[in-house]
């Protein structure tokens, strides 16, 4: 995949979610760039327009206006360009379906965002750090 500097895409539409996850980063010391958009047609629009690069990373949320998260997977896994494209669902949701669904659609993990802030900012570290530090990815098709 493209590593034209590499960034991660953040789809959340609430903008204290929004704010928590900027501010989580940053304590983490992550460096990378941070692409944050609302919705989940934004967010198909961007991955597969060319010119845009891929992200290292998509943090998606399940619950987004205009198109849902799983919709938003199920779309980017079936385009050769995106279909390699790391996905990890960052949700509320505690539905057994939504994270059934995540994994069947192609969605690389599923992650509950923690309510209190300090879990919060530990599992943003650790997926930071996993996810554009430690893994590898592909190149493009």
């Amino acid at each position: 995949m493209e590593d034209a500097g590499r960034f991660m895409l953040l789809v959340e539409d609430n903008p204290l979610d929004q704010k928590l996850m900027l501010r989580a980063l940053k304590r983490a010391g992550i460096s990378a760039r941070i692409v944050v958009l609302a919705d989940g047609l934004e967010a198909v629009d961007f991955l597969l327009d060319p010119d845009n690069g891929l992200p290292a990373v998509v943090l998606l949320d399940i619950n987004l206006p205009r198109l849902d998260g799983l919709e938003v997977v199920r779309r980017v896994r079936a385009e050769e360009r995106t279909r390699l494209v790391p996905i990890v669902m960052l949700t509320t949701s505690d539905e057994a379906s939504d994270l059934e669904r995540s994994y069947a659609f192609g969605a690389n993990s599923f992650v509950r965002k923690p309510v209190d802030s300090e879990e919060f900012d530990e599992v943003v570290r650790q997926l930071s750090a996993y996810w554009l530090e430690l893994n590898r990815l592909p190149r493009s098709p």
